[in-house]
């Protein structure tokens, strides 16, 4: 079977998910959104940084493409800063029975008991008018912090607590909205960026804690959150641009599921804009950066999982996981119940093989 595909938004994700479109047999490309005129009447292989030409042009008329019925949205558009009109667009998208897989936003990845009910019932309900559904996922919140935990702890005979690691060095990550608006990199350690204003992380990264906490059966009576941040030595150029003296240039987060007073799933982020920043902290298991899963229990497991690629760093290998692992995801999403789904409801996915 073919599905028909649109792709919405062709960012650092988008680009890469739109050229693992074009490329999957399984998939065909009906149409490209876009957001803004620089980029309106551009071919697709274009936009996806590919020679071939497809034929199909980039729109900025959302409708239009929802009218042409596609069997999914790949929407990898940005979130982070535009997250009222992001939300709508997937309503819009559901309610035109269209089925969606998404990288963002993050707390969808199960957002229930992470996201308030008047934020999350109209979503639920435009999923239940359009009879489509809904998979957010990536990399992180993704598969390194749902499906290889979970996968791990099915070999357990007792999981005490797991903890999700990223150790990553960001120096390489070429957005400066996220960066240094969002996370606040290069802005003074007296200011509070938007990811770490009270609440947040526990929004962003919740879901992560409470789906592992499904996923073994225990029911939380918390989720708390804590960080720390160190200043930048002395000046440090990274992609995204400069980080000054004094300010914030490696910075590390803990989001935890609690029962009672007892840790049970954790998400943390050990995030530098330098490799030799913060020493004493957690390093990775290869240069640039890992993943790391660390389950207590028994048996005890220690796994890290290091992403490489032939035509980038590692900070270009976890884009195109992200956006691989939702374009991978579309048979699955298509052939799923109407709602909400997460990588408890759905099948093992894996990536087209090749057969030449």
């Amino acid at each position: 079977m073919t599905y028909r595909v649109v792709h919405w938004g062709t960012g650092n994700v988008g680009r890469h998910a739109l050229a693992g479109i074009i490329d999957d047999p399984r998939l065909e490309l009906v149409g490209v959104k876009v957001s803004g005129s620089a980029k309106e009447g551009r071919d697709a292989g274009e936009l996806a940084g590919s020679a071939t030409r497809t034929g199909i042009l980039a729109t900025t008329d959302a409708a239009a493409l929802l009218a042409a019925k596609p069997d999914c949205v790949v929407y990898t558009a940005m979130t982070d800063n535009r997250l009222v009109e992001a939300l709508a667009d997937l309503r819009t998208i559901l309610t035109a029975g269209v089925n969606i897989v998404a990288s963002a936003p993050v707390f969808l990845q199960y957002p229930w008991q992470v996201l308030p009910p008047d934020m999350l019932a109209p979503i639920e309900d435009a999923a239940a008018a359009g009879g489509a559904s809904l998979f957010v996922n990536g990399i992180d919140p993704g598969f390194a912090n749902d499906l290889l935990p979970l996968a791990l702890a099915g070999t357990c005979r007792r999981v005490d607590r797991i903890r999700c690691m990223e150790i990553l060095d960001y120096a390489t990550y070429d957005n400066s909205a996220v960066m240094f608006d969002i996370m606040g990199f290069g802005k003074p350690l007296d200011e509070t960026p938007m990811l770490l204003q009270p609440g947040v992380l526990s929004l962003a990264w919740g879901s992560v804690v409470r789906q592992l906490a499904a996923g073994l059966g225990v029911e939380l009576d918390a989720v708390t959150e804590t960080h720390e941040r160190i200043p930048a030595p002395e000046d440090i150029e990274i992609a995204a641009g400069t980080v000054a003296a004094g300010t914030t240039a490696a910075m590390r987060f803990e989001v935890r599921g609690m029962v009672g007073d007892r840790v049970v799933t954790v998400l943390e982020h050990i995030t530098r804009t330098r490799a030799d920043l913060a020493p004493d902290w957690p390093r990775p298991a290869q240069e640039g950066g890992s993943y790391r899963v660390e389950i207590t229990g028994e048996p005890n497991y220690a796994m890290d999982l290091c992403l490489s690629s032939d035509n980038g760093d590692h900070n270009h290998a976890g884009l195109v996981a992200t956006a691989m692992r939702v374009v991978n995801a579309v048979p699955a999403v298509v052939a799923a119940a109407p709602g909400i789904r997460t990588t408890l409801d759905l099948p093992l996915i894996t990536g087209p093989g090749r057969a030449d």
